[in-house]
């Protein structure tokens, strides 16, 4: 089995988030989330450590080997850091393969580590943690979107985003 690494803010990870990390780990067996950090953006709606515990408490449920990182630098540099093979990158609209395949070029060029592509399930495709911070900062419903942890989370910050279900 290879390892691989998922970066991204997963500023929150939601349910796509989560089926790339699930295939991945079928796929490959042993899988590093990366949540990358900027020192020059705000800190987004969680702290990098709270991400880091929603995405623990989020994984633990799938029984596989998981683990997760912070990384501050560039993505082949966590790779390395990781020790991973691939690095794995969801999928969920032409678009996306659009931005992805100029990174994952430069990935190649820089450093050797290729990108493997997950599609993210068809009924999770729409979901993207902008549309969750924002529906959750105005009161709407969310958990439908991610994974129980971060419902809880986003109800204890947003104490009206769950009130209708």
């Amino acid at each position: 089995m290879a390892t691989v690494l998922i970066p991204g803010s997963f500023d929150p990870l939601h349910l796509g988030h989560l089926d790339v990390v699930e295939q991945a780990a079928e796929l490959f067996g042993d899988v590093v989330i990366a949540v990358m950090h900027n020192h020059a953006k705000p800190d987004g709606m969680f702290p990098v450590d709270e991400r880091v515990a929603l995405i623990e408490a989020s994984v633990a449920e799938t029984g596989a080997a998981i683990r997760v990182m912070i990384h501050t630098g560039l993505t082949i540099q966590a790779a390395a850091d990781a020790g991973a093979d691939f690095i794995v990158k969801g999928l969920r609209t032409a678009a996306d393969f659009e931005i992805e395949q100029q990174m994952a070029i430069t990935n190649q060029m820089s450093s050797g580590i290729r990108t493997v592509y997950v599609p993210c399930r068809s009924d999770r495709g729409y979901i993207s943690s902008r549309f969750v911070r924002e529906i959750a900062r105005y009161g709407g419903a969310v958990a439908h979107m991610v994974p129980g942890p971060v419902a809880d989370a986003l109800t204890r910050m947003f104490p009206a985003a769950e009130a209708d279900e």
